[in-house]
């Protein structure tokens, strides 16, 4: 390793004495020069360099480069003022190339051991393109032979000789070359018409510059084009009054884009993307006869897509694209291009209904009721608006009576006329609804709860005897069917609502019992009886929240989050002086370690509490059965917060 580091190093000699030949640096500057490109070259020949390694030194280099051109400069005006006699020190020699040629040898030493890594070449190729070395093709080869399955390689490839070394017959080869080994690419086939149409239109743009008697232009692409076709089309272009030869290349360019959206056609039949993009491409260009073949995309579309939702959403919102954007829109259902999206969607719905169609049909609407600024509030809309809104809730019911209406668009449905401000109306939908099929829905149930619970406590008069009573039959039948880790926002509702009520606080707790025995306790993320014991230990102190907290230990599989609540309650307090809370704790961590017998963490836990509030002999017993039970005792041996 030594002598490789010590010739490559010795083979910058003639390049180091120019540099210092020249003024350009110092001796102290390039023996630090040498060590730093020493250290480099030792991290490279490790049996395992990295990848930053490379990148470190390449950097390195660069920063040298550029320093080297600058001082260069500063020379150069030195010499100016002292004449033209010593000029000659500033010519170009080793040094002026050495720097470049260094780091195109580390890229691709870095490329070769990491031919994986895309990254790295085209940061490669980005370096040769812009130090114009001469390289770009060879090592453009070398990365199409090993990523040839990449369609972002052939597409860089074409680019380069299209728009940088000005040869359209190697980037049309390159692109045909990438459809080949990657039929399935869309971005392949997108950006090969792109380059087409390009091209294209550069032959009309030079056609123009050079008079109409250059009729050569108009036949250069015909023998490109008949080429790949095998045709003569245009043949007679030379002929032709000067607007039929303009008309010529858009007759080419319709051809051209006719010829690739069949080759893609048939490579992609199933991909509704590409679809959208060929015809984005065609809207955008100037084509003879382009409405015909606008139509035979879109009647193209309906026949391979009509059975997704997407396309349906698609072509409606293609309606749209002549008028203002959906924001900003202020018109009336009486807008031709809004009632043509509507007949759209219609069709969609009798051709395929599903939850999906009424979901983007109702997006839609949403869209355009949403007024000036992007605030979705339906109850500030302007007044031409209510048309939309009348449409939107038809909808919705339709979606209800058809037997489609599933959990979120139900939730969607409630909301829809809480935005509205009429609140009866959700109410009496949300019950409805969470008494019919949808009885189960734990999103429902939750919005339904979360609605009466809101009215109640915004209401300015004392509630009554009966509405405590209503609350909390509505909670008991919302909270037998939805699942504790569905249901936190509303349980912590619930406690705050019945925090002033003794009686109904206390029925509350009881339901929770009875969830918690259902479902469980949990071993992680929100436990509900954890929740309900810091409740009581805020409201009522640590009596109340101790006789809770046993309640649910008394329970099948508490879980381990109770434990660890319950745990730290009595340590905290115990490291105030109480010697009761100490037995409690020790109580509670054997307790869990009956069932958590496994758990490191827990072990390290008590162990640390003895540590700081009991003896060490109790440390001691805690840390010998910890070793005893725990399978990997090791785990536990290595925990920081041990001593």
């Amino acid at each position: 390793m030594a002598d490789t580091v010590q010739y490559k190093l010795e083979r910058m000699v003639d390049e180091l004495d120019d540099l210092e030949r020249k003024g350009i640096f110092t001796r102290q500057e390039i023996a630090e020069i040498v060590k730093q490109r020493r250290k480099f070259e030792y991290r490279l020949k490790r049996p395992s360099p990295l990848k930053q390694d490379f990148l470190a030194y390449i950097d390195y280099e660069t920063q040298l480069d550029s320093l080297r051109r600058l001082r260069k400069k500063s020379v150069a005006r030195e010499l100016e003022k002292q004449g033209d006699k010593r000029r000659r020190r500033n010519k170009k020699s080793v040094s002026d190339f050495a720097g470049i040629s260094r780091i195109v040898e580390i890229y691709r030493i870095a490329v070769m051991r990491f031919k994986g890594d895309l990254e790295l070449w085209f940061r490669y190729l980005e370096f040769c393109k812009d130090k114009k070395n001469g390289r770009m093709k060879k090592v453009l080869a070398q990365l199409i032979r090993f990523h040839p399955k990449a369609p972002g390689v052939w597409i860089y490839a074409a680019a380069w000789e299209f728009d940088h070394n000005l040869n359209v017959s190697a980037a049309r080869a390159l692109m045909q070359n990438g459809l080949r080994v990657c039929p399935h690419s869309e971005d392949l086939w997108v950006e090969y018409l792109r380059m087409e149409l390009t091209y294209l239109n550069k032959l009309r743009v030079r056609k123009v510059a050079l008079g109409e008697e250059k009729e050569n232009v108009v036949h250069d692409y015909d023998v490109l084009l008949d080429e790949e076709r095998g045709n003569d089309d245009g043949s007679n272009a030379g002929t032709e009054v000067s607007e039929k030869k303009v008309d010529l290349f858009r007759e080419k360019g319709l051809l051209i884009l006719q010829t690739i959206y069949t080759g893609a056609v048939e490579a992609l039949p199933s991909s509704f993307g590409l679809r959208k993009r060929l015809l984005e491409i065609l809207e955008a260009t100037d084509l003879t006869h382009s409405e015909e073949m606008h139509k035979e995309m879109l009647s193209d579309m309906k026949r391979d897509f009509s059975r997704e939702p997407e396309y349906w959403d698609w072509l409606a919102r293609l309606e749209m694209t002549d008028s203002k954007s959906m924001s900003e829109m202020s018109v009336t259902l009486a807008l031709p291009q809004f009632q043509k999206a509507i007949q759209v969607y219609e069709e969609a719905l009798q051709f395929l209904p599903s939850p999906m169609m009424f979901n983007l049909y109702i997006k839609f609407l949403m869209d355009a009721i949403a007024p000036k600024g992007g605030e979705n509030d339906p109850s500030k809309v302007s007044s031409p608006t209510e048309d939309y809104i009348s449409h939107l809730l038809v909808v919705y019911e339709k979606a209800d009576v058809v037997g489609y209406m599933t959990e979120d668009l139900a939730c969607q449905y409630v909301s829809f006329y809480l935005q509205l401000g009429r609140f009866d109306e959700a109410r009496k939908l949300a019950d409805r609804l969470c008494s019919g099929k949808l009885s189960d829905s734990e999103k429902l149930w939750i919005l339904r709860a979360s609605m009466e619970i809101k009215s109640f406590t915004d209401d300015t008069s004392a509630p009554s005897k009966d509405d405590f009573q209503y609350v909390l039959g509505l909670l008991r039948s919302a909270l037998t069917k939805v699942s504790i880790s569905q249901a936190e926002d509303l349980w912590l509702m619930a406690l705050n609502v019945f925090a002033k009520q003794k009686k109904y606080l206390d029925k509350l707790v009881e339901i929770s019992l009875i969830s918690v025995a259902k479902d469980g306790g949990s071993d992680d993320g929100f436990s509900l009886s954890s929740a309900i014991v810091n409740f009581m230990l805020q409201k009522d102190g640590i009596h109340k929240a101790r006789k809770t907290y046993k309640r649910f230990l008394a329970l099948p599989h508490p879980g381990l989050v109770l434990y660890r609540c319950c745990i730290e309650l009595e340590v905290n307090l115990a490291s105030v002086g109480d010697k009761d809370c100490l037995a409690n704790a020790r109580k509670l961590y054997e307790s869990a370690l009956a069932t958590y017998g496994q758990d490191v963490t827990l072990w390290q836990n008590y162990h640390s509490m003895e540590i700081k509030l009991g003896t060490s002999e109790t440390a001691n017993a805690v840390c010998w059965r910890a070793r005893k039970t725990l399978k990997n005792s090791a785990a536990f041996v290595a925990a920081p917060d041990l001593y």
